[in-house]
């Protein structure tokens, strides 16, 4: 008798985004479709009446994403249940908590109460997350996806942004003979673009530019009648008097 041995397929590791990955399995809106990017691990969500359908088709059909099935209603609703049934030493809660999960709007009605009581808030918080990741853990196995750790955010060192920063800085430093002569390279590449219609009025205002001179500096006002030369003479005629 020949045995024959199942041939096992080799695990796919994936960087997951575990906290992306939790909300899509958690919104199970029927309008709302989550698929994982199989190479950055990150989750992408498309809403319909938002995204452009040939997008989401396209991202269907992409091997390299993997359709997310949310946990159901049902199954979340069962959780309440569970979470109700554990709170044996706190009657009042576990009564409000039971009448506010009968009927519609069960999941919201449910928060709303929790709302007013923060430890079991928390509580809630903890047992749906502890769900949620067998949930999570049990559809990668299913997909032969290992999650492996994510790549750290590496904050650069000083030196580094030192390099980059230095050469800006040295830019800023040149003198005005070298801007000038940065300008006129400028100048020489600009006029090989411009149309040739528009030579002629570019030319014109170069020549404008080129014969344009500085004004003049005005000259301090001397008073009617003074001459600066005679003050100055006069002064020193006083000052050798003085001496005298």
């Amino acid at each position: 008798m020949t045995v024959t041995k199942r041939r096992k397929r080799e695990k796919r590791e994936v960087p997951i985004a575990w906290e992306a990955l939790e909300d899509a399995f958690e919104n199970n809106a029927p309008e709302v479709h989550s698929y994982l990017q199989l190479a950055s691990g990150e989750v992408i969500r498309i809403v319909d009446g938002v995204a452009d359908p040939r997008m989401h088709e396209k991202i269907a059909r992409d091997e390299k994403y993997l359709k997310i099935d949310p946990v159901s209603s049902r199954e979340q609703y069962r959780w309440m249940e569970r979470f109700i049934d554990s709170l044996d030493e706190d009657q009042e809660l576990q009564t409000k908590l039971t009448v506010a999960i009968d009927g519609k709007g069960a999941f919201r009605r449910f928060k709303d109460v929790l709302m007013s009581y923060p430890v079991q808030r928390e509580r809630w918080f903890t047992f749906r997350s502890e769900r949620l990741a067998a949930c999570m853990k049990a559809w990668l196995t299913a997909h032969d996806i290992e999650a492996v750790e994510r790549p750290a955010w590496r904050v650069p060192t000083a030196e580094e942004v030192r390099d980059q920063v230095e050469p800006a800085k040295s830019k800023r430093r040149l003198t005005r003979a070298q801007i000038a002569e940065a300008n006129r390279q400028r100048l020489k590449e600009l006029i090989d673009l411009v149309p040739v219609r528009e030579l002629e009025t570019a030319l014109a205002f170069m020549e404008f530019l080129k014969e344009r001179r500085r004004p003049p500096r005005p000259r301090a006002k001397v008073a009617e009648g003074d001459d600066p030369a005679e003050d100055d003479g006069e002064g020193d005629e006083s000052n050798e008097d003085a001496k005298d």
